[in-house]
């Protein structure tokens, strides 16, 4: 056919290179493939290829070189925090002051307190001291109509007086016996029989056994009128001893008696406050550190401002198992009656004690093995140490053993934190900012906070 395509005509191109045509009869363009390239089509396609795999090189080691960076700087990061100094708070351990106050309550008691009741019965004739009167010892407060007892006294000299006659009587009969004993013991043998002589001894020694009882029942006579006249120095009811009238139960015309049972009433109650006693409870332990003679101070919101200056003195050696208290006693100068008996106090003692170490609370570890604190030495290395507690105040601590007076702790330390690992330190600003122990100390003194003299100590 003519339209067929000799696929077998080969043609030469000028430049000798060989070209592929459709048969030269077939004029027409429809249905041509060109088959033919120029060298031109190969350089450009080698060059091509060139620049992709230049390319592709240029992109790999890109990546690589980005890569490489990459983990360079992770590595860096990676040991920069490892080599990181972990931060920490430290304190200064501080000693705490060998005398620190210890405030309880107390109750005031005079130095005497008495309750006075009647000797003898009657009536209170009159009464001449009142509550609040400063009294001398010996002055009558009140004196007690004693008829009843006025008459017993009588009888009994009357019966005194009889008692005396009796031994008058009885002294007179032994001399008699005497006489006549003695003439016929002196008597010659013959003249009077030893009969009579022997029953004129008999008379004479039962009369001297008379005027002995005569005697004795005089005594007896005798001691029951000194009985009655010591009961009518009753009637005067005087003060025991220099104080005041703290209480008065009687008024004229009342009827006392003798004694002080349930049954009796008291007439008056008196105080001796030159020297008062107070009475404090101290636990069991403070205790152990108290002494006699150690300084105290009490104060009164009454009497604010003012301290009153005293000392202990003595000491029960007990402790109350109720209340694991021991009942101590303060004396405190009273001249100027200031205090009075029954009030309610406070009382600072100023204790001797071994001195603690003082951390903040914060710095106590628990640990597995017991308390501990992280100290912090001149290089920055924590180290663990083991201590002992011997006071919870709260925000601090007091410890006995562990650690040293200038050691520094850490606060709020990180559990991961090690021993022997060296830490960043930064000072607490509010540790510095604390007062010395001794300016403590002298900051807590009670004689600090007011007078505590008396007006004739000025």
């Amino acid at each position: 056919m003519e339209n067929n395509v000799n696929t077998d005509a080969v043609h030469t191109a000028s430049n000798g290179h060989p070209v592929h045509s459709l048969d030269p009869g077939d004029s027409s363009d429809h249905g041509r493939i060109q088959t033919t390239y120029t060298p031109r089509t190969g350089r450009l396609l080698a060059i091509a290829v060139g620049l992709l795999a230049v390319l592709l090189l240029i992109g790999f080691v890109a990546a690589f070189a980005v890569r490489k960076h990459s983990e360079t700087i992770a590595a860096a990061q990676a040991s920069a925090v490892a080599d990181a100094k972990e931060t920490v708070e430290v304190v200064d351990v501080r000693p705490t002051a060998n005398n620190y106050p210890l405030t309880l309550p107390g109750q005031t008691a005079g130095w005497y307190q008495s309750t006075i009741f009647a000797r003898v019965d009657g009536y209170v004739g009159k009464w001449t001291a009142d509550i609040g009167d400063r009294v001398k010892q010996g002055q009558v407060l009140a004196t007690i109509d004693t008829p009843e007892m006025d008459q017993q006294l009588n009888a009994a000299r009357a019966k005194a007086a009889a008692s005396d006659a009796q031994v008058q009587v009885a002294e007179s009969n032994v001399s008699i016996s005497k006489l006549t004993y003695d003439r016929w013991r002196d008597s010659p043998k013959g003249v009077v029989s030893e009969q009579e002589r022997e029953e004129k001894k008999a008379t004479y020694d039962s009369a001297k056994a008379h005027l002995a009882e005569a005697q004795a029942q005089a005594q007896l006579d005798q001691a029951d009128v000194g009985r009655y006249t010591a009961m009518e120095a009753f009637k005067n009811v005087t003060a025991p001893y220099d104080g005041v009238i703290t209480a008065r139960h009687l008024d004229v015309g009342d009827l006392v008696t003798s004694g002080s049972s349930a049954n009796t009433s008291s007439l008056y109650s008196i105080a001796q406050s030159n020297i008062m006693r107070v009475f404090v409870d101290v636990p069991q332990k403070a205790a152990a550190s108290l002494t006699v003679g150690l300084p105290a101070f009490a104060s009164s919101d009454q009497y604010s401002g003012r301290t009153f200056k005293g000392k202990v003195a003595r000491m029960a050696m007990s402790i109350d198992p109720q209340t694991r208290t021991q009942r101590t006693e303060v004396d405190i100068p009273n001249d100027d009656l200031m205090l009075v008996p029954g009030m309610y106090v406070q009382v600072t003692f100023q204790l001797n004690e071994h001195a603690l170490m003082e951390v903040p609370a914060a710095a106590i570890l628990f640990r597995p093995s017991g308390l501990q604190v992280a100290v912090v030495d001149a290089n920055s290395t924590i180290t663990f140490h083991d201590i002992s507690v011997a006071k919870d105040n709260g925000d601090t601590v007091e410890l006995a053993s562990g650690v040293k007076p200038g050691d520094r702790v850490a606060v709020n330390i990180n559990s991961d934190i090690a021993s022997g690992q060296q830490v960043s330190v930064v000072e607490d600003e509010n540790d510095k900012a604390k007062p010395p122990a001794a300016v403590a100390t002298a900051l807590a003194d009670p004689a600090n906070l007011g007078d505590s003299s008396s007006p004739k100590e000025k």
